[in-house]
């Protein structure tokens, strides 16, 4: 018998996971716009899902490594808000606001714009101005 409980989906944008993010996650599905496509590297960031992360950025801007595991403490993610989506054919930016908590520390936001390629029908993640705006 199939469980009828499901996962929210981290970005925020779904009550099930499996229909949200996962597919994306999973590799049997792409990213359709550049805000899906960074609203599932955000709950890619939740999961620690660095594959998923190095596999959805730009060759040109890709580190070579993320390291998630060794950022201490690590960070949890609280939320994600989406405050703009501007797209071109092969090029969009996505302005957003995440707040995270290190520790037991205070809460926090990141505020980034971020800019995105599209290349051979799949969008990419090129990098992002971080701060207050």
């Amino acid at each position: 018998m199939a469980s009828t409980h499901s996962i929210p989906c981290p970005c925020g944008l779904s009550a099930d996971y499996a229909r949200c993010c996962g597919p994306l996650h999973a590799g049997t599905a792409f990213a359709t716009t550049a805000e899906q496509l960074m609203r599932s590297r955000y709950s890619a960031y939740v999961r620690c899902d660095e594959p998923y992360l190095l596999a959805t950025w730009h060759a040109s801007t890709r580190p070579a490594t993320l390291d998630l595991a060794a950022q201490q403490p690590a960070p949890t993610w609280l939320g994600l808000d989406v405050k703009r989506h501007e797209a071109a054919a092969d090029h969009a930016v996505v302005e957003f606001v995440a707040r995270l908590r290190y520790g037991d520390g205070k809460a926090q936001r990141m505020h980034e714009v971020s800019r995105f390629v599209r290349e051979d029908g799949r969008w990419y993640y090129v990098d992002g101005d971080i701060g207050d705006r």
